[in-house]
């Protein structure tokens, strides 16, 4: 069964309806400039809420591994996601509990991915000056092969009406929506996530 990771929650209402729901993680945005980002007290009521029901992912982009590992433990994080232009080597002392994102357009991309060290990995689309979050989607069948060797997880435009076809193409170990699944940057619209859950579930 794929897992499925809400990201981009702002609210501990939308956190719990989200793993209600059947969400597998959720997803915490701390990366400057983003309209889903939340302060460190917040994402720390979020984590108090979700307690063990589901996996807190903090999203992250080109901190030091000192303030990283800060972050985990003053927001109560179960894990991070690197997503900005992190070297393999910055991932390396957070392991087991962190994973890389890379942006996919080539099969360079995918060979660049490949260089991280961990269990999990994320792809994402990439488009020029941004970090993800765009809603475009990429060309799925370039890492149809990396979800064999790895625990990967799919993100990128991804809505209930398309879900399943990413799912059915790559067979990830995860699926990772933030703005499918929203009414507007940062609030979620619980038929969406429960059409985005339902869809991934059934493929």
């Amino acid at each position: 069964m794929v897992h499925v990771k809400i990201c981009g929650i702002t609210s501990i209402d939308d956190a719990l309806a989200a793993v209600d729901l059947g969400a597998s993680a959720i997803g915490l945005n701390f990366v400057t400039g983003s309209p889903r980002r939340i302060d460190v007290a917040r994402a720390c009521e979020i984590s108090r809420a979700v307690g063990t029901r589901a996996l807190v992912v903090g999203v992250v982009a080109d901190m030091t591994v000192d303030a990283m590992r800060a972050l985990v433990e003053d927001a109560e994080l179960g894990c991070l996601q690197l997503h900005g232009d992190e070297p393999p080597e910055a991932l390396v002392p957070l392991l087991p509990h962190a994973y890389k994102a890379v942006r996919i357009a080539t099969a360079e991309d995918v060979t660049r991915a490949s260089s991280f060290d961990g269990e999990h990995i994320l792809v994402d689309a990439k488009v020029e000056g941004a970090l993800g979050g765009t809603g475009k989607t990429f060309d799925w069948s370039l890492v149809k092969s990396l979800a064999t060797t790895r625990k990967l997880t799919v993100a990128g435009g991804l809505g209930r009406d398309n879900v399943a076809l990413a799912v059915r193409a790559v067979r990830p170990y995860c699926v990772d929506v933030a703005s499918g699944v929203e009414s507007s940057p940062g609030v979620k619209d619980r038929a969406k996530m429960k059409g985005f859950i339902d869809a991934a579930r059934n493929a």
